[in-house]
Formats: C-alpha cells, sequence, structure tokens
C-alpha cells in the first residue's frame, strides 16, 4: 500500500468515531504530516477531544490531555525535578508534554504563564526545567481548544502563542442525519473502540518525510508569499500574516498534494488551506467588530483577489 492511502485510510479511521466533520479531520491530518500544531475554536461537545483522541489510537501515538483552569501550573506542563534521598540527586519527573500528542483542552482558561510554557515544546520539541532541557518524543504535536462563547475565566492566546498553530479549525453543529448516525453508534457501544491502528511512529515519520520531499515550484512560492503580502497591506488590518505563516503555508500545501497522490503542489492545494492557515494569525485594529469571523472574511477576500499561476 502506497504511503498516500496508508494516510487516507487514518483519515477513514478517524472518521469512525468523529462524524460529518470530513474537512476538520482531513485538515488536522495536513498539520500532522507538515509537523504543525492545530487550533480547534469551537463550542463545548461538537467532539475536539474525541478527534484528538481518536488520531493518537489511529496513529499509535502516545497521548495526554490537560483540562486547563487557572491553577494549572506550567510544571505541571514541563515537569519537575524531585530530591531522591537514596541517591542523593535531583530527579526529573516528566510533566504532561512529555507525550505525542497533547490536548490542551480550553487552553484560554489557563494564565499567561502557564500558556507561555507551551511555546518552547510547540516550537523547538523541548521543555526546559532548572536550566536541563528534556528532549519530548517525536513526533509530537499540540491540539489544543478554546471555546469562542463565553469570557468567564479566560484569557486570550496571545498573537504569539497564535502564530504557533499552522491551523484554526472550526468544527461546529453536526448536520441532522450525522447528529443521528452520532447517537446510532453511541448506542451500539463506544465509537473509540472502532479506531484501529493503521500506522506506527516510523511509518508516521516516514509518510512526514515524504511529504517534505514534495516539489513546490517557484511560481507556488510566489503565489503564497503575493498572498501573505496581501494580508500585510491590507487596509482593514493592524497586522497581516508573518513570515512562519509563509513556511507553514507551504508545508501544508506540500501535505496536502502528498495526501491526494502527487509529488507537486498545484494552486488548489494552497486555496484548499489558505483560510484556515492565515486568518488566525491576522490582527484586527484595536475596537473592530468581527473577530474571528472578519478575519476569516478578510482571508477570503484576498484569496479571491489574488491571481493564481497557472502552471505548465
Amino acid at each position: 500500500m502506497h504511503e498516500n492511502q496508508l494516510a487516507a485510510q487514518v483519515v477513514n479511521e478517524v472518521k469512525k468515531a468523529v462524524v460529518g466533520k470530513d474537512e476538520a479531520v482531513v485538515k488536522t491530518l495536513l498539520a500532522i504530516l507538515a509537523r504543525g500544531h492545530v487550533l480547534l475554536e469551537d463550542i463545548p461537545g461538537v467532539g475536539k477531544t474525541t478527534m484528538a483522541i481518536a488520531f493518537s489510537k489511529a496513529l499509535g501515538l502516545s497521548y495526554n490531555r490537560v483540562q486547563f483552569t487557572p491553577d494549572v501550573m506550567p510544571s505541571d506542563l514541563t515537569g519537575f525535578s524531585l530530591y531522591n534521598k537514596t541517591t542523593g540527586q535531583m530527579e526529573y519527573q516528566p510533566g504532561a508534554l512529555l507525550c505525542n500528542l497533547f490536548l490542551a483542552d480550553e487552553l484560554n482558561r489557563a494564565t499567561s504563564r502557564t500558556q507561555s510554557a507551551l511555546l518552547e515544546a510547540m516550537e523547538e520539541g523541548r521543555v526546559t526545567v532548572d536550566g536541563t532541557a528534556h528532549p519530548i518524543p517525536e513526533p509530537f504535536l499540540v491540539i489544543a481548544t478554546q471555546n469562542p462563547a463565553g469570557a468567564s475565566g479566560t484569557q486570550l492566546l496571545p498573537d504569539s502563542q497564535l502564530d504557533r498553530f499552522a491551523l484554526r479549525l472550526t468544527m461546529g453543529y453536526p448536520a441532522p442525519a450525522d447528529e443521528m448516525e452520532l447517537l446510532q453508534r453511541k448506542m451500539r457501544g463506544s465509537v473509540m473502540e472502532s479506531v484501529a491502528q493503521v500506522v506506527d511512529r516510523a511509518q508516521l515519520a516516514h509518510m512526514r518525510d515524504l511529504a517534505d520531499r514534495v516539489f513546490v515550484d517557484d511560481a507556488i512560492l510566489d503565489y503564497i508569499l503575493r498572498l501573505v503580502r496581501a494580508t500585510r497591506s491590507h487596509p482593514q488590518l493592524a497586522q497581516g500574516a508573518s513570515p512562519r505563516a509563509a513556511i507553514s503555508l507551504a508545508g501544508l500545501c506540500r501535505a496536502s498534494a502528498f495526501l491526494r497522490g502527487r509529488d507537486y503542489v498545484i494552486p488548489e492545494d494552497v486555496k484548499y488551506v489558505w483560510v484556515d492557515a492565515v486568518a488566525h494569525r491576522l490582527v484586527l485594529p484595536a475596537g473592530a467588530a468581527g473577530g474571528a469571523q472578519r478575519a476569516m472574511a478578510i482571508a477570503a477576500e484576498v484569496l479571491g483577489a489574488t491571481r493564481a499561476p497557472r502552471l505548465r
């Protein structure tokens, strides 16, 4: 079986637990293949945690979850040093981040200090405790959730942290037929028991390497940069997309091409991920109305106004 077919099989396994949210499942896998992290911004109870657990099962990844509240400390994530009386040495006790897939549930309910503890792990793949760096197992993926409705006890994620997420996705309520199917599956037992492991960590690493080798023509790179630069000069934005956004976008496009069985990127790959990859990185002027929805509309507007290349 070709590696892209294995990736498609991973999607099919996750869909056994997550009903009617095919695009969110596919795009989350794209982020995994592109070595990125995912922010799920949605109301409670629509399957965010279920999707994260299903991916950990299908990909054979170790999994930790933290339900964030204001009293969660940075050391709960990074770990801490503990004195061992027998050896007379300080020994490192791993924190919740020492896993392959970390689910940060309602990250915006954590304090800014605890939120910032994620940054080194997300960017560098390590945590530092008492001056000693401890590597996080590879692969490492953060799926963070935040509830956009109701601000009680929440702290908005800073722009620097939002910029470290490859994608921001919204799942939304299921369609009536999908919700009926979900209820029927629940009546038959745990939907998670039906999710089987498709690949192991070595196979996932190989798929990531293959995605990294997908060819990106200079015309596609120019298209990505023209899109990114258009956000920086948009009159309704205080801040456009960063260079990190362009790099992340190119990686997602490679993953999209790989999943579709191509070894080269086409403009449709860029269009497929553009809004979800960039909208959360756009900063509206202070006091501007619309929030995330307005940023998504501006990203879509930029996409529509930017000419795509015609590859030969």
